[in-house]
């Protein structure tokens, strides 16, 4: 009986080191099974994360390309219409009614207050020796209106009668326009003549060419606020050399709603981009005043 009893115990401490050790093991398998899911797991994370910062730094180069305009250009989409300045002693607001003259010259579409506007207003500050900071203020408006100034014509001699020539009323806006006032200086008139200038409808057609001193002063009194910016006291027109096209709206008036209408046409726009070719330039403040300079 005793013996029985000894082997019952043995027995059960076996049974017990058994148990002990399966539930070791099955724990063990649980703990590795647990870490390798959360290695996996951390992996992923890893691998999902990893694309995101590199699209982040992508986005961030790609602002950094475009930022150091993007003031300028901000700055630009106030100045374009709120620019305070004077010309003509008639005080301005603006140059939205040169934005195709503008692009023309930076080699740019029409102006519009973007970074690349603004870039392209840096690199033509800098030939110009202006702070190339990429804003069309005050300073670089006036220097860019001074740059179309200086392309006008030069020599304002009045024409001598040998040098006029007395075009025909098809080719002006008004038929019924008197001889004198008809007159056109030889090599101006075949330039005219001589491309896509030639008017085929109303568009184009000349407004006014030659004016002697006397007529320019008659204009002058009929037009007191005019000022100097719209009738000049020493007109190129007395050159015989300067032509009003016309280019739309009221073929010449200077109110900023009429050159507004007209800076949209056409037969402005066709200008600006065809005219010197044939050897015209612009006055900027005028879309339908064009001079011959060659």
């Amino acid at each position: 009986m005793k013996k029985v009893k000894v082997h019952s115990v043995v027995t059960i401490a076996v049974f017990t080191s058994l148990v002990a050790i399966v539930s070791f093991e099955a724990r063990t398998g649980r703990g590795q099974s647990q870490n390798q899911k959360n290695d996996s797991q951390n992996l992923k994370s890893e691998s999902l994360v990893k694309p995101t910062v590199l699209a982040t730094d992508r986005a961030a180069t790609k602002e950094a390309a475009i930022s150091p305009f993007a003031e300028a250009a901000a700055r630009n989409l106030v100045l374009r219409n709120d620019l305070t300045w004077t010309f003509g002693n008639k005080q301005q607001h603006g140059w939205y009614l040169y934005d195709l003259l503008i692009g023309q010259t930076l080699n740019i579409p029409p102006a519009t207050a973007t970074p690349d506007f603004s870039s392209a207003v840096s690199i033509w500050q800098k030939q110009k020796g202006l702070s190339p900071n990429g804003v069309l203020d005050e300073s670089s408006w006036m220097a860019l209106v001074s740059q179309w100034q200086a392309d006008r014509l030069k020599n304002k001699t009045p024409a001598t009668p040998d040098q006029l020539l007395t075009a025909p009323p098809s080719d002006f806006y008004d038929p019924e326009r008197l001889p004198e006032l008809r007159q056109v200086e030889r090599a101006t008139y075949a330039a005219y003549k001589a491309g896509d200038l030639a008017p085929t409808e109303k568009y184009f057609k000349i407004v006014s060419s030659f004016r002697s001193r006397e007529y320019q002063e008659q204009l002058r009194r009929q037009s007191p606020g005019a000022g100097s910016a719209g009738l000049a006291t020493n007109s190129p027109h007395f050159t015989g050399r300067a032509l009003d096209l016309y280019v739309g709206g009221d073929p010449v008036d200077t109110k900023d709603a009429n050159r507004a209408i007209q800076v949209q046409t056409p037969a402005y726009q066709w200008l600006v981009r065809n005219a010197a070719r044939f050897g015209f330039r612009p006055y900027f403040y005028e879309p339908w005043h064009w001079e011959y300079v060659k």
